[in-house]
């Protein structure tokens, strides 16, 4: 079984949940409603890291909730949770939403580990994502390297992170304390690629369905599933830093496509076919009286690898980026309404190397660096969107992940119970306003969607 459907709340957590995700159980029809009756209103908790900044991007520290005006839509909104967070422990604060009374059975979730003693205010949690579908079987070595200077400089004892892999990797270790590293040592000894190599996808271009490369997209599904189920059970837990260590070479529908077109030409050149029309092959009118004939070809006359190579090819995967776009839109909604920030990690790096598909000759070097843009392309989109970013055009990502041990050690953790009522308010505008003069930035997500049944309190 998979980890994302594997994983469970224990009941601890669940309990300081309850006050978020109880719903009110419909009246059968017919019966009297009693006297005294208390009717119960679903309202959505909203919260968010908000990161305050000095005019020299200092964190500025001992803020309290008269620090801060929070709105929604321009409606201004009562702050129930204001949880310090410095040095990765909470520091005093309040949060209603913890007091959510009595203990509830276990419910669907991550499974974290027993409670420590009460003087336990450790706040952060990262789950390692490893895309094994998309880096490769030579880019196993950098991955591995890239994730051990993770684990030495961003993950401290006092930590939750949990692990999952997209592919063949198999990694599947729920949120825990790694203490000495232990956990983390053992799963960087599993992590092994399974992508395609770049010469790979052009050489099997006529092989290809009308989608664009085989498997492309499947593995692109499964590695945002995956991520999904994730970010789901994760806005179940509030009042924590939640943060993605999220690594992958990046997401492309449409790859190498002058390179594949180019190859598969070659293909039906060796064959011996007379069905392929790679169309003009100058830049003179096609219709002038020197331009080659041009003979119509039957559908039916057509192999199932024909129907790629005809005139059309290059317009079949048209709309690729767009459907890309899309998804990737639905990955960050997703992970705005679980609170959750995404650091996006491209281990290929500065690194010339994961280039030398180039020497085949197959690939054009202007299909690869549209390559390279276009997949370190999605994961900026993931990283900027959730006011996270991506660790790119580097091969010294200490000092990109010292930030982010600073980003997620110092911050204050702000949620409120939204009075917006109306169920077609599917995305929502925040505003946070700082009423100290020597506050210069904050740093938060401005806007989350809502998505299926709202969360509920209880209320009087």
């Amino acid at each position: 079984m998979s980890f994302h459907r594997t994983l469970r709340l224990l009941t601890p957590v669940a309990a300081a949940a309850a006050g978020l995700t109880a719903l009110v159980s419909a009246q059968a029809p017919g019966t009297t409603m009693p006297q005294g009756t208390v009717f119960r209103a679903t309202t959505n908790y909203v919260s968010t890291n908000v990161l305050a900044r000095d005019s020299q991007g200092r964190f500025v520290p001992g803020l309290g909730p008269d620090d801060f005006r929070v709105y929604e839509d321009g409606m201004p909104q009562k702050i129930v949770t204001f949880l310090p967070v410095v040095g990765g422990r909470v520091m005093g604060g309040f949060s209603a939403v913890n007091s959510a009374p009595g203990p509830t059975a276990p419910s669907e979730g991550l499974m974290l580990p027993k409670p420590r003693a009460q003087s336990d205010v450790s706040g952060r949690i990262f789950i390692i994502f490893i895309d094994d579908l998309h880096f490769t079987t030579t880019d196993t070595p950098r991955v591995r390297q890239l994730l051990e200077q993770v684990r030495d400089t961003l993950i401290h004892n006092d930590d939750l992170v949990g692990f999952v892999s997209t592919g063949p990797s198999a990694i599947e270790v729920n949120p825990v304390y790694d203490f000495n590293h232990r956990r983390f040592t053992e799963v960087i000894g599993k992590v092994l690629g399974s992508a395609l190599s770049n010469d790979d996808v052009v050489k099997e271009a006529r092989f290809e369905t009308s989608e664009g490369p085989t498997g492309m997209r499947f593995n692109v599904h499964r590695a945002f599933s995956t991520a999904y189920d994730m970010l789901d059970q994760l806005g179940k837990l509030t009042d924590r830093r939640k943060s993605f260590i999220y690594i992958s070479n990046g997401y492309a529908y449409d790859p190498f496509n002058e390179s594949r077109y180019k190859q598969v030409a070659r293909d039906f050149e060796a064959l011996g076919t007379t069905n392929y029309d790679p169309g003009p092959q100058s830049e003179d009118d096609p219709n002038s009286p020197t331009a080659p004939e041009q003979k119509p070809v039957k559908q039916s006359d057509l192999s199932p690898w024909d129907s790629l190579a005809d005139p059309m090819y290059r317009s079949r995967t048209m709309f690729a980026e767009t459907d890309l776009t899309e998804e990737l839109a639905q990955v960050v909604r997703a992970a705005k309404r679980a609170n959750v920030i995404f650091y996006t990690m491209d281990p290929r790096g500065l690194d010339a190397s994961f280039m030398d598909a180039a020497d085949s000759g197959r690939i054009t070097q202007r299909d690869l660096a549209l390559w390279i843009t276009q997949t370190q392309g999605t994961l900026k989109i993931l990283g900027n969107e959730t006011n996270g970013f991506c660790i790119c055009d580097t091969n010294d990502p200490k000092p990109d992940l010292e930030r982010i041990d600073n980003e997620t050690s110092n911050y204050y953790m702000v949620g409120y119970y939204s009075t917006n009522s109306d169920p077609k308010a599917i995305r929502r505008r925040i505003r946070i306003e700082a009423t100290r003069s020597n506050i210069a930035k904050l740093i938060y997500s401005d806007s989350y969607t809502t998505s299926g049944t709202p969360p509920a309190r209880r209320t009087p």
